[in-house]
């Protein structure tokens, strides 16, 4: 970062961490991939995040991080999406891979990068060596950057908000992902950091309205990839003040999120997907495995099947 002026958080509004799909010899499927992306901008999403968790991004190298990001980019602009924001998950184990990943995400087109902290190593991982990877990824990348915490993914780490709120004043740290859910924590955030210059967003549909009643800047989440329009309508009765039919749709958000989480996430996502919208299929990335609906049986994804019926109806 050049300048000590401070960057400009991400607009409030519904992110999609996308999926990316694979052919049969386990090389990405740009087509289905490239439908999935556009299918989500038409749904009126604010941005996509590219290689975040949901996108498999540690099982990616390096040049397939950067294709996925342009890929994204020129299917956005070539169909008057232009507008449509990209973040890239940049988390490496190193700094200096990190560092790599921030610069590549800006030069194939993304506007920030989500930073996942390094996990090889959970007991060296101090508060201040936390504070310190960070601040030194923030230093150097071209584009904002924004913290994720997520500690399925990283082996228990689990930023407090303490941790946060002293990263979000480094003036090229412009927001957070929680994927751990904490409402309270998120809270505290929006409370703290003043929103001009940092978004929090949960990473958990099932606290999306939580979320925007406690100051949250909108939604990181996985079923986003499902059903994108209800969660724009979600947020659209929020901003007008139609509380009790934002809760309506939350409490089926919850069940579906839970539903998806009991389904693999990843795989459920492929596997509802590529059964509903004419694209894709279930593959997934070993040491992952597919997951057959039809054997999970009908109960598996109920309320899933009730969110898609909205879905096409918005």
């Amino acid at each position: 970062m050049s300048s000590t002026a401070n960057s400009i958080p991400p607009p409030s509004g519904v992110y999609i961490p996308a999926v990316v799909f694979f052919d049969d010899n386990d090389e990405i499927d740009v087509p289905a991939t490239s439908a999935h992306v556009l299918r989500l901008a038409k749904a009126g999403v604010t941005g996509i995040l590219i290689q975040g968790s949901n996108g498999e991004a540690q099982f990616l190298s390096h040049v397939e991080r950067a294709f996925l990001i342009a890929n994204a980019r020129k299917t956005l602009n070539a169909n008057g999406f232009e507008n449509v924001l990209i973040i890239a998950g940049t988390g490496g184990q190193s700094t200096k891979e990190t560092k790599k990943l921030c610069a590549d995400a800006a030069a194939a087109g993304a506007m920030y990068a989500l930073v996942l902290t390094p996990s090889v190593w959970p007991p060296q991982m101090t508060k201040e060596r936390i504070i310190k990877f960070h601040r030194d990824v923030a230093d150097a990348s071209p584009i904002p950057t924004m913290i994720y915490n997520f500690p399925v993914v990283t082996a228990g780490l689990n930023l407090d908000s303490d941790i946060i709120t002293e990263l979000g004043r480094h003036p090229n740290i412009v927001g957070t992902k929680l994927s751990c859910a904490d409402v309270g924590k998120l809270h505290r955030l929006t409370s703290t950091l003043p929103r001009s210059e940092f978004a929090t967003f949960p990473g958990s549909s099932g606290v999306f309205l939580q979320g925007l009643i406690s100051g949250s800047a909108g939604i990181i989440g996985s079923i986003t990839n499902v059903v994108p329009k209800v969660h724009v309508e979600l947020f659209r009765l929020w901003k007008e003040g139609k509380l009790e039919e934002a809760a309506k749709l939350q409490a089926l958000l919850g069940h579906g999120d839970w539903e998806l989480q009991k389904l693999g996430s990843i795989s459920g996502i492929k596997a509802v997907v590529s059964k509903h919208f004419g694209y894709g299929n279930t593959n997934v990335r070993g040491p992952l495995t597919p997951r057959d609906l039809v054997a999970a049986g009908p109960a598996a994804s109920a309320k899933l099947e009730e969110l898609v019926a909205i879905e096409k109806s918005l």
